[in-house]
C-alpha cells in the first residue's frame, strides 16, 4: 500500500496538529491531568489514522479488458436506472452511480481506455451525495472518454463532506483503462452514464473496487 500524492500536504497538516496539540497538553496538564491528556492523545491519533487511510492506494490487480466498463471508484453501488442527461449526450442514457464513504479508497480511475472528448468543470453545492439532485446541482467535473462509437461520461460529483475534486484529464488526451482519473476528498459519489441497452454487471447496493470491478459489458 501507498500514499497518493494527494494526501501529502493533508497528512503533513494534520501530523503537525496533532504533535502540537498532545505535547501542549501533556507539557501544561500532565501532571495534573493524565486521564485528560491520554484521552485527547488516543482520539486524536485516530483522527489522523483516518485522514492517513483517505489517501491509501492498496495494491491490486486492475482489470483490463476491451469491452467491459470498470469501477471508476471504490463504494456502494446506489443508483442503476435511466436517466435523461442534460449536459452532453442531451438524451437518454443509462445511469449507474457509486457511493464513496469516507472510509472508501478515494482515487478515481478511468473505466475504459479511450479519447477524451469533454472535460468541464461545474460549480455547485454540497448537497449529500445520494440525495437525486446532487448529479446536476452539486460541485461536479464531467469528462467523457469516447473509444470508436461508444462515449461515456463519467462524473466526479462533491458531496456534505468533499469539498475537493481534482482531475488530471485533458480534451484530446488518450487514456488507459484503470489509470488515475483524478481524486475526490474526501470521498462522496462517482457517476457513469452509458449507452441505453448496455448490460450491467452489477446490482443495487454492491460493493465494488475501483479499478477491479466489472460495471458493464459493451
Amino acid at each position: 500500500m501507498t500514499l497518493h500524492r494527494e494526501g501529502y500536504k493533508s497528512i503533513a497538516i494534520a501530523a503537525l496538529l496533532f504533535g502540537a496539540l498532545n505535547l501542549s497538553l501533556f507539557w501544561f496538564l500532565g501532571a495534573s491531568m493524565m486521564w485528560l491528556c491520554t484521552l485527547v492523545l488516543v482520539i486524536s491519533l485516530v483522527l489522523l489514522l483516518l485522514v492517513i487511510s483517505f489517501f491509501r492506494i492498496p495494491s491490486r490487480k486492475l482489470t483490463i479488458s476491451n469491452n467491459q466498463i470498470i469501477a471508476p471508484a471504490d463504494g456502494k453501488v446506489v443508483v442503476i436506472e435511466e436517466t435523461v442527461d442534460p449536459e452532453y449526450f442531451k438524451d437518454k442514457r443509462l445511469q449507474v452511480s457509486i457511493f464513496m464513504s469516507p472510509l472508501n479508497v478515494h482515487v478515481n480511475r478511468n473505466p475504459l481506455s479511450g479519447d477524451v472528448v469533454y472535460n468541464q468543470y461545474h460549480k455547485g453545492k454540497y448537497l449529500v451525495a445520494w440525495h437525486p439532485k446532487s448529479s446536476t446541482e452539486n460541485e461536479r467535473h464531467s469528462v467523457v472518454i469516447r473509444k470508436g462509437n461508444t462515449e461515456v461520461l463519467v462524473k466526479q460529483i462533491a458531496g456534505a463532506l468533499a469539498k475537493r475534486i481534482v482531475n488530471y484529464l485533458e480534451v484530446g488526451q488518450k487514456v488507459e483503462q484503470g489509470n488515475e482519473l483524478g481524486f475526490i476528498k474526501f470521498g462522496s459519489r462517482v457517476d457513469l452514464l452509458l449507452p441505453i441497452g448496455t448490460k450491467v454487471n452489477v446490482s443495487m447496493n454492491q460493493n465494488v473496487q475501483g479499478g477491479v470491478t466489472v460495471i458493464a459489458t459493451l
